[in-house]
This record gives C-alpha cells, structure tokens and sequence, in this order.
C-alpha cells in the first residue's frame, strides 16, 4: 500500500473537529483538578500530598499503569515493533515478575514502617546520608526523563497538527502543573484515570481502523510472519545482542522493578491507598492494564507493518525519524473520519500530562519529606505552602530538560538507559538492606557509588562507540510500491550494510544491551555493598526485623493463600455430615409438609421459645430441617447434628446436642426436647 497523501501535508487533514477533541482532553484534565480541589479539604501537607491515605485500589490502579505509560508507549512501541519485530512484547513476562516482588516484598515493608518517602527507609536501614544521596539521585533522574516524555509527544503535534513545537510543550507543562498543583495527589490519580481511558481509546481506534482495511487479523498476522517480525523467541544468551529473550525479560524485569519498587513516583501512590490490602489489589489490578497497553501498541506495529510493507514513510523520506511514523500513520488511515486523529494526539497527550503529573508530585513529596522536614522546623502552614511552591518549581524544571531531550535519538532507548545508569544502583541498595541483616552504611555507600560510575561509563562508551551494526539494525524495509519520494530526507535505511567498522578496535563492552544497564548497576551495587559490609563488620550489628523481608512475610502471606483455598474448598464441598441410625426417618416429604416453603427459604430461624426465651432449633439462611438437596438436618455456619469437635449428645452444663451459635436442642435449665407452639420436630416424630 503506498501512502494516500504523497502530496499533500498531514496537517492539512487536521481538522477544527481534531482540534476540538485535542482541547476537551485539556480542558477535561483540568476540570478534574479543580473538581477535586473544591471537594477536598485538605487538613495538612500530608493529605495535600499524599491524598489523605483514603484511596481504593481501582484508582489507584489505573494511575499506577498510565504514570509511566507515557508517550514513549504510544508512539515508540509500535515503532519498534515495525522496525525490530515482536520481541520487545516479551516485556509483559517482566510486567508479572515486577508486580509479584513489588507486591509481596517490597510494599509490606513500607506500609510496616508508616514511612512518607520511599528513600526514609534509606534512613532507618542506614544512616540520613545514605538517604540523602537516593533522594538526590530520585531527583536528577525524575527531571531528565521528565523532559524526554514532555518533549516527545511535541514531534507527533508538530507532524500531524502543524502546531509549533514548543507551543505544545509549554501548554502541556502549564496545563498540569495548574491541576496538579490545585488538586494535590487525589487530583493527579482521577486525572490519570481518565487519560489512562484516553489512551486505550486511541489505540484501539488505531488497531480496529487498520483491522477493517485489511479485512481482519489473519492478513496482519501473514504479513509480520512473512516479514520476519514474528519470529521464534531468540534465547541467545548474548548480553551484546540488542533484543533476545534474555535481554528484554531480564533487563525489562530490572528497569521495572526500580520504578515500582523503589522510585516514589509509584510507589507514591499505592502508599496513598486506606489499607495495605487494598494497595497490593492496586498493584495486580496494574498488570491488567499494562498488559492491555502494551497487546494493543504491539498490534498497532503489526497493523503498520502490515500495511506499509511495500512502502516505508520513514525510508521513503516522508518522517525525519521512526517515533513520526506512528502518528504519520494515524493520519493516512484516520484522516477521512474526523476527530479520530484528534481522539489519537489527546491519548498521546494523556500519557505526557500523567506521566508529568506524578513527577511533580513526587518531587514535591520528596523535597518535603527528606530534605525540609529532616533540617528545618518549620509549621505545618509553612509545609502546606512550600508543597505548592515546590510543585510551580518542578513544574518549570521538567519543562527546561524537554530542551535537553530534543537532542536525543532514540527517546526509548535513552529512558531505559537511564533508569539503568541511576535506577540500579538505587534498586541495588533497596534490596541490600532488605535482604542482607548484615548490611551497613559503609557497604551501602561503596556498592552504590561503584555500581553508578560503572554503569555510567558504559552508557556513555555506548554513545561515542556504537555497537557494530549488525546487532543493531532494524529488519529490511521496503519501498518497490511507493509512488513517490521525499529526496531531501530520504534515508539510507534501504539496504543497510552488517559489515563491521573496518579499522576500528571493538570495544564490545560498549556494546552492552541497554536493558542491561540496570541489572549491571544493580548486581555491582548488591555484591560491592555486600563484600564492604562483611568487611567493615556488618555482622556484629542488629537490624530490627520490620526492615527485612525474612520468614515472617512469607509465612504471611502463606497463611493468608492457605485460608484462601480452605474457604473456597469449603464452598464448593458439601458439608453433609452422617446422622446416626434410629434418630430421625430417611424421608422429607412429611416434614416438608409440615413445614411451610416460606418458613424453610425466607425466615431466618425457627424458634422454640419458653417463658419468653427462645431456643432456637434451626439458625442460617434457609433453615431447613431437612433439605431435598442436601439432606441436611441443619444449615448454616456450623449447626451441624454432630460436629467433629462437639459430637457430644449431652456437654458440660447445658446438654447440648446441637451446638453453634444458638440452635439448643436441651437446655440446663429446661431439659426439654421441643416445648413450645413451634414444637413441629416432636411431632413429625409422633
């Protein structure tokens, strides 16, 4: 298929209806910040910033997948499937480890401690320096990527909609600094929410569109096959090839755990939640979301493949880089359906103003929390002031660094690259002191600062002495059916060579995966830290219990799956329990006559009262005293004839022969079979 607009501007296609839709996104993100503001009182900084502990988990939820689903998702995703094949989608298998740790060892430790800044726990494992030096790198890493997701969704609007560069970035950062700053925490999470809904929107319309012009999935499936995008997984354990099994499982499991585990932007936001319980939902009900996410981008790169097989924009010289060729094909398949492409830029949008959102917050949090409070006695006013001056700050500082991102390449690949180069030390550290009792400062300290100057010379080795090529480039593209070509950027991405840099020494260790920069910087902070420990007495401390994760959480958590499977066991078994011959006759049918079908389903108990006090025969939901389908003489919690640990006819003082909660059949002080109006058993048995 060759491109439908050869000659005519994408922009031109853009419609006042686009427009309009572009702008009720903004709008609808900002109502919602001051929504929340004016029905939130907040009584302290606390509430202001941390959403007054009061979340549930489905918010939360949502927010949690749309805060780092940013535009790199939307626009680089489909592109890297496009260009290098499925194998970045084996990141959903990274997604379901990086939930279960992040679960189950590193969230109960945070909600034990009541801590209001995930790098506290620095300062209660090792000492305020330690905590300092994460808060600081928190920081510098938050503000750089920061400005490489403000800066990204900009090429899509400067593409698709002619607006000028930098008047979108500017009007993105305003815009969520004002909710962000008005609504405090609670308005950052519904805002998520809902830009989270924006952005599936626009994926699927992309995925359904393309899914009607080539007549269903089976053609897009032929096609990614034929071309090689859907391979067999390449298990190679390389660390020097750029994307095999091991590479984007690992490496991706890594890279994710340092964001959910232990980068505050996230972690911030299931502390929010009312209850530990309900902050672990968040975190399962997460991976639902990220996996629809990443299945819906991943088939909008096959559909774009699909296609574009026999004319790539990008090589046929119609976008100047890979992240422009997702919105250059929204806008070929979308441009006769106005709004739609509108409806594709908002959900773009979406994942900046989330992503931008939680940094802010979170910097604010952290500025608070560990470097005020810690130094400074200052009045609860005061904090409540500082938090919405330092969220105006962080807003202007993440909008300076989008600057800095526009001389970046590869926006995906500089992201991953680095949270390796600070996220692994960092990630490092965390699991350090949370696995290791003999962990001490000292150790902490040397580990953190070997893993970030190793890694950081990798990274930045890797930019001066690029990989040789054949790790490296993307899969053939094809232009034999484009009808034109744009020859002031046409590329040369035609018929790339795989030779190697004649002359040139190899520095494979430049060539390192950038997936695994963060398991590198992890691993070396971990095992540096570990040694230094041991070496500078590490075991001779004690660490009190509530700052590991050791027997107790896992016993906790087996306890609770354990209780799980006995309820659910017990559901779904019948509770039948033999009565004894000679008791009672085997057939129903008379005392089903006896008693009424409204007085068996509908009552709750039925009485056998004396002087006022009632003893009750039969107690549950239905009250039978025998059932056609279960033939139980009772039902409810335990009002069994003859229960396993009281099958005892006459006990203790009161001679019970039934005994629950109330259904006494001999009482001490009566010792009466059925005495009463409703003595219906005795005289069923006459």
């Amino acid at each position: 298929m060759s491109t439908r607009f050869d000659d005519l501007d994408p922009a031109d296609r853009f419609t006042d209806l686009d427009q309009l839709v572009f702008a009720a996104m903004l709008l609808g993100s900002v109502f919602i910040g001051i929504f929340v503001a004016m029905g939130e009182a907040h009584q302290s900084h606390s509430d202001y910033l941390m959403g007054s502990h009061s979340l549930n988990c489905w918010p939360v939820a949502f927010s949690l997948a749309a805060s780092f689903t940013s535009a790199l998702t939307m626009l680089e995703n489909p592109a890297e499937v496009y260009r290098f094949g499925s194998t970045a989608g084996l990141i959903g298998i990274a997604y379901c480890i990086m939930v279960v740790i992040s679960a189950e060892v590193f969230l109960p430790i945070y909600y034990r401690l009541d801590i209001g800044s995930t790098y506290e726990y620095l300062q209660l494992r090792y000492n305020k320096y330690i905590r300092m030096l994460g808060t600081v790198m928190f920081m510098i890493i938050t503000i750089i990527y920061t400005g490489i997701v403000l800066f990204s969704p900009s090429h899509a609007l400067n593409k698709v909609t002619g607006v000028q560069l930098w008047e979108s970035i500017i009007s993105t950062a305003v815009i969520c600094t004002f909710y962000c700053t008005v609504g405090g925490l609670k308005a950052v999470v519904w805002t998520d929410v809902f830009q989270f809904t924006l952005m599936i929107c626009a994926l699927l319309a992309v995925l359904i569109r393309a899914l009607i012009i080539k007549g269903g999935i089976g053609p897009i499936i032929d096609d990614a096959v034929d071309g090689g995008r859907i391979t067999k997984w390449d298990f190679d354990p390389n660390p020097l090839r750029r994307h095999t099994f091991w590479t984007v499982v690992v490496g991706g499991t890594f890279n994710w755990l340092s964001i959910y585990g232990t980068n505050h932007c996230q972690v911030q936001r299931y502390l929010a939640c009312r209850s530990q319980r309900e902050a672990k939902k968040s975190l399962y009900i997460t991976l639902v979301g990220l996996c629809l996410i990443l299945c819906s981008s991943i088939g909008c790169g096959f559909a774009m493949y699909s296609i574009y097989k026999d004319c790539d924009p990008w090589t046929a010289g119609f976008v100047s880089a890979p992240d422009q060729i997702m919105p250059y094909f929204v806008m070929d398949i979308l441009g006769d359906f106005p709004g739609l492409p509108g409806l594709f830029v908002a959900g773009t949008f979406s994942g900046t103003l989330s992503t931008l959102s939680s940094s802010i917050n979170a910097l604010a949090v952290v500025t608070v929390e560990d470097l005020i409070k810690p130094n400074f006695k200052v009045s609860e006013t005061n904090l409540a002031w500082i938090s919405v001056g330092t969220k105006v700050l962080y807003g202007s500082v993440c909008l300076s660094m989008a600057g800095v991102a526009s001389v970046m390449s590869s926006f995906l690949q500089a992201a991953f690259s680095l949270f390796g180069i600070v996220g692994g030390p960092l990630l490092g550290i965390f699991l350090l002191g949370i696995l290791m009792p003999f962990a001490n400062s000292k150790g902490a300290f040397s580990g953190l600062l070997c893993g970030f100057i190793i890694v950081l010379w990798i990274g930045f080795g890797s930019r001066r002495h690029p990989a040789p090529p054949h790790r490296t480039l993307p899969l053939p593209l094809s232009v034999r059916n484009c009808t034109k070509y744009n020859t002031t950027q046409l590329t040369t991405t035609l018929h790339p060579t795989t030779s190697a840099r004649p002359g040139k020494k190899d520095y494979w260790w430049f060539s390192l995966s950038y997936l695994y920069f963060n398991p590198l910087g992890t691993l070396i902070t971990f095992t540096v830290g570990s040694i230094m420990s041991l070496v500078t007495g590490g075991l001779d401390q004690h660490v009190e219990s509530k700052l590991m994760y050791g027997k107790e959480d896992i016993m906790a958590n087996f306890r609770y799956w354990k209780n799980k499977w006995v309820q659910l066991s017990n559901r779904l078994r019948p509770t039948v329990q033999p009565v004894a011959c000679g008791q009672l006759p085997s057939t129903t049918g008379a005392v089903e006559d006896t008693l009424p079908l409204e007085d068996n389903r509908e009552r709750k108990s039925t009485l056998l009262s004396e002087g006022g006090k009632s003893t009750q025969l039969l107690e549950g939901k239905s009250n039978l005293l025998l059932e056609p389908k279960s033939t139980q003489l009772l039902e409810g919690k335990s009002n069994l004839l003859l229960e396993p640990k009281s099958n005892l006819v006459l006990k203790g003082k009161s001679n019970q022969i039934l005994k629950g909660k109330s259904g006494l059949l001999l009482e001490g002080k009566s010792n009466q079979l059925l005495k009463g109006k409703s003595g219906l058993l005795q005289k069923h048995l006459k």
